[in-house]
């Protein structure tokens, strides 16, 4: 979904949310559950109970964008509820490829100063 380089923010809001919610549920939960700005350079993401429907919500310009994913027969690795999480964009394609992100992070990045 998300193109290498691209650096937009994700945050996951880990407790289950009722799909039936649209844009105006979603940013309401983005404002008063997540105390950010669904109006922000942003990815938000939500998931159902059951695990297997995601939804992201975005602000583009002048409107609101909702992405609607189903999977027919496996189900999301979504963190367990808690305090809502900030991901990067690959991370944020790794769950949707169906890879655990939290419980099977990628390697931490190493930085030298010199490699003599």
């Amino acid at each position: 979904m998300l193109r290498p380089g691209n650096e937009i923010q994700v945050y996951l809001y880990s407790e289950p949310v009722d799909m039936r919610k649209s844009m105006n549920g979603l940013s309401i939960l983005v404002e008063q559950e997540m105390d950010l700005s669904p109006t922000m350079d942003a990815l938000f993401v939500f998931c159902n109970r059951g695990r297997d429907k995601i939804k992201l919500l975005c602000w583009e310009r002048n409107g609101f964008i909702v992405w609607y994913k189903r999977l027919e027969k496996q189900r999301f690795r979504w963190p367990s509820a808690g305090e809502t999480l900030n991901v990067t964009g690959q991370e944020l394609n790794w769950l949707l490829d169906g890879f655990d992100i939290v419980n099977h992070p990628p390697h931490s990045a190493l930085h030298f100063s010199s490699v003599a």
